[in-house]
């Protein structure tokens, strides 16, 4: 070997159309992962529905942020050249970030807005170092680097203000976040279909691994008869969201990304099946984790308004996202996870009147039922789709 072959690589290495997520990753969903605790602490402390609309503002800036490094790392690797230490810089600025969540509305919201920025700034400097040969991605980054400018700065200023005018300048930046791949288009984009759609199921593991954090954290250091039973039954429901995911919608959306033609095709059903559609899959998880955190720490009570709302609330959203995913990928329409959503957010009044347990054993027989459900009404479709397709190759651009 030379001694240039030698030498450290400084330059993004692009991946592979076999590319899979790396632990470097892996590792970066970590420090997400206190910000998704973050956000729960933060409408725990402040169980209101104006606690309520700030946490999802924040999990939404958060999300947007993550959902940069998803469409970055299909492209380039994380653990080669100078990107590896990029992102060493960008995860300690997120959990600094993190950290900020619990008073981002107050006087930590210029730290936090400065922490963002070195998150996002890194994002776009290694998307600008990677499309250098490329001029239809180079395009999309600059329209990317103006959103990200615009949407830092209302953040920077909204840190000098208070009330209403701090928290339409929060949705004003979260919806110019969203609304940039509308605004500049996405054709230029790259993506790897496997990697993506793995990165994506790996977010949602995280996330229900947050509501089962909550379990712990209701629980503090007491445990009765209550708890264990409310213990048991959010597991429960933790392990229903797992299966309502990852048993056959994931497989289906990973092949429809496949089958897609590279290009606009596909970046457009990844752009909303996955950018846009697991923002509320996971923030129905972190709303539900609320109201497990809740229910814990007073099983044999009613639930006040918000987190009874949290709770039946969070599990509808997911379930509605899932309603929408399905449809933006095969076009058929899930009407019995739209009906069990409906009845969920119909059982609001009672909730606040039944004890915390009952509420939660309600929900749970729900979700069980409608595994129970789809598991016999689909078997065929579902057996087809784990074993028989498992072994098809993927075709298309």
């Amino acid at each position: 070997m030379s001694t240039s072959d030698a030498r450290p690589r400084v330059n993004p290495v692009l991946r592979g159309e076999e590319a899979r997520v790396k632990p470097l990753e892996l590792f970066f969903d970590l420090v997400f992962v206190l910000a998704l605790t973050q956000c729960t602490a933060l409408m725990a402390d402040q169980p209101t529905w104006e606690g309520l609309a700030r946490g999802v503002l924040i999990l939404g800036v958060l999300w947007w942020s993550w959902v940069g490094y998803a469409w970055l790392t299909s492209v380039i690797d994380p653990e080669e050249g100078i990107v590896r230490i990029v992102f060493f810089v960008s995860m300690a600025a997120l959990l600094v970030a993190a950290l900020s969540v619990h008073d981002a509305f107050g006087d930590l919201g210029l730290l936090f807005a400065g922490m963002l920025l070195i998150v996002r700034a890194s994002h776009i400097l290694l998307f600008i170092s990677c499309s250098r040969d490329d001029p239809d991605l180079r395009r999309s980054v600059t329209g990317l680097a103006i959103g990200t400018a615009v949407g830092v700065g209302l953040l920077v200023v909204a840190s000098f203000l208070d009330g209403p005018a701090q928290g339409a300048l929060w949705a004003l930046a979260l919806l110019l976040d969203m609304g940039e791949p509308y605004i500049f288009g996405s054709e230029g984009w790259k993506l790897i279909p496997g990697h993506f759609a793995e990165r994506h199921g790996l977010i949602v593991i995280i996330a229900l691994g947050e509501s089962i954090v909550a379990i712990g954290v209701g629980a503090e250091n007491h445990v009765d008869a209550g708890i264990v039973a409310a213990a048991a039954l959010g597991i429960a429901v933790a392990a229903a969201l797992w299966w309502a995911y990852f048993d056959v919608v994931a497989l289906v959306a990973e092949r429809r990304l496949h089958h897609a033609a590279a290009g606009k095709e596909r970046n457009e059903i990844a752009r909303d099946s996955f950018s846009y559609l697991h923002f509320p899959m996971v923030a129905g998880i972190v709303l539900l984790a609320l109201g497990l955190k809740k229910t814990l720490g007073h099983v044999d009570d009613p639930l006040k308004v918000v987190p009874a709302f949290a709770l039946l609330g969070g599990v509808a959203l997911y379930l509605l996202a899932h309603v929408a995913f399905r449809w933006r990928n095969v076009h058929r329409f899930s009407s019995h996870r739209l009906i069990v959503a409906l009845v969920l957010l119909a059982l609001l009044p009672a909730a606040v009147e039944l004890p915390a347990l009952a509420t939660l054993a309600i929900v749970t027989a729900l979700l069980v039922g409608l595994i129970a459900y789809e598991t016999v009404r689909f078997a065929a479709l579902r057996d087809k789709m784990r074993h028989e397709l498992a072994f098809e190759p993927p075709s298309g651009g």
